[in-house]
């Protein structure tokens, strides 16, 4: 697991943060990228509309879901870095997915922004020093630090690359 402060994280990203064995955040986010891309370029095509249950994602929502909070996450990282002090709402998952038509997309599309998203995540934490790796603010009522972030971010990919593997594929 990786050596962050698990006091200065709420304790439900904690199993997000257990999914990241490795020590160095650079080290992780090169890693989970090339992880999750590869095992979606594997997909069929026809597999990327399939829920596994009645009410359940669609591999489509599940990775624009993926994508969408990674964005959310990196937004809170760059405010508490640049030491912005308001408090920054939550987000309710499941209306993001139901109203972002992803099913309207394609499966490259989505791999596409899903690698984007995770290039640029990468290059914003490899920006900060250490100050503003340590740096903390409140989101969803929740304190956290932004290298916490980083690995709240990785470990949320990959927790979904498991949903796949385990439900879907």
């Amino acid at each position: 697991m990786a050596q962050i402060n698990l006091q200065k994280v709420p304790a439900s990203y904690h199993t997000y943060v257990q999914l990241v064995t490795e020590d160095n955040l650079q080290t992780a986010f090169k890693n989970y990228s090339q992880e999750i891309i590869s095992l979606l370029k594997g997909i069929p095509a026809e597999k990327w509309d399939y829920r596994y249950a009645e009410g359940k994602w669609s591999i489509k929502e599940l990775i624009q879901h993926v994508i969408d909070a990674e964005r959310i996450f990196c937004y809170r990282a760059l405010t508490f870095a640049r030491k912005d002090e308001k408090v920054l709402p939550g987000f309710d998952e499941n209306h993001y997915a139901e109203v972002s038509k992803a099913d309207r997309r394609t499966p490259q599309d989505l791999i596409e922004e899903l690698e984007a998203v995770q290039n640029s995540s990468a290059r914003l934490f490899a920006s900060f020093d250490e100050e503003q790796l340590q740096a903390e603010g409140s989101a969803n009522n929740k304190n956290i630090y932004v290298e916490g972030i980083g690995f709240v971010i990785i470990g949320h990919c990959r927790h979904h690359k498991k949903v796949l593997l385990e439900r879907y594929l």
